[in-house]
């Protein structure tokens, strides 16, 4: 049976789905941390087979945790892409040490590369370029690797404004992909807006990047929620959309889901099936399984994980 004749809002009938967003949807991937995985009994009561799992390495957090994680997700069934921030990693001898623990213990073979949100490296490393010309990953025989991107800049990477660095740095990206056998996409931090979404993946393309974009979009939460993980990663001006909503009061406390902005992008990319932005990947901010349930409301899924549909 189809998931969304499954999935009702009231007696009345099935969820209606908008195909755009549906097809959209297809092949999402979502973000967690080792400390809210392990609140979760069993991932394959919330996600669909085959979907993509990022495991977030916050600073301080023992990599006998991450990788403890991605083989507990793996051993449900699910492909897992670690994160490698860059500044947190010691040297080249720490990483391939990752790298083969992270193989050996959970079958791993992706993984993103960042700089990190430390200000001061903790070793040799200080970007995921460096990550990617050690070769490690290579030598490793990963088949995939994706590297941070960012819509609306990176004040660390460009301190005084615009996009400079962030472009230079693109386009290193854009020729290591073109050697490179694994491979490439470019996950990005969550956006509110996406009119300058498609305006900046519209540039990107124009200017011969063509690595394909896992926009990133943050899952049902309240609106408090948003605004303060907005402030703490850096969001920049789709903020706006956020701080509109919130100067009416009685909306503070209300969940603020994704629907405008995921339908607006799923229209476009409807009617411009060359698109590079071409899969969704969610922090889920206010909680997994509100996430999970979301993404399956809106056609994210051919199956039902079992605790969803017993409501």
């Amino acid at each position: 049976m189809a998931l969304l004749n499954m999935f009702k809002k009231d007696e009345t009938g099935p969820i209606e789905v908008d195909p755009k967003v549906e097809a959209f949807l297809d092949g999402y991937s979502i973000e967690v941390m080792p400390r809210t995985a392990e609140k979760i009994e069993d991932f394959r009561d919330l996600l669909p087979a085959g979907t993509r799992v990022y495991i977030a390495h916050i600073e301080g957090t023992p990599i006998a945790e991450m990788v403890a994680t991605a083989k507990r997700l793996a051993d449900e069934g699910y492909p897992v892409m670690p994160h490698f921030p860059a500044r947190i990693i010691k040297d080249e001898a720490t990483l391939r040490e990752w790298i083969t623990m992270y193989q050996g213990e959970a079958g791993v073979d992706q993984a993103l590369l960042l700089a990190g949100g430390v200000d001061k490296p903790h070793g040799d490393y200080h970007s995921s370029m460096q990550l990617l010309e050690s070769g490690a990953f290579g030598d490793a025989g990963f088949k995939r690797l994706h590297v941070a991107g960012h819509p609306e800049g990176n004040k660390d990477i460009d301190p005084k404004g615009g996009t400079a660095e962030v472009d230079a740095a693109l386009r290193w990206k854009q020729t290591f992909s073109e050697t490179s056998d694994a491979d490439m996409a470019l996950a990005t931090q969550f956006c509110f807006e996406a009119g300058p979404v498609i305006a900046w993946a519209d540039s990107l393309k124009a200017a011969g990047i063509d690595i394909p974009i896992h926009i990133g979009v943050a899952g049902p939460a309240k609106l408090q929620t948003l605004i303060k993980f907005s402030i703490a990663c850096g969001v920049g001006a789709s903020l706006k959309v956020l701080q509109k909503r919130a100067k009416d009061v009685t909306k503070l406390l209300l969940p603020f889901d994704p629907d405008q902005f995921i339908g607006e992008l799923a229209a476009h990319k409807a009617a411009n099936p060359d698109f590079n932005i071409t899969n969704v990947h969610f922090f889920p901010l206010g909680g997994i399984k509100t996430n999970a349930r979301w993404a399956i409301e809106n056609g994210g899924s051919s199956a039902v994980p079992v605790s969803l549909s017993q409501g």
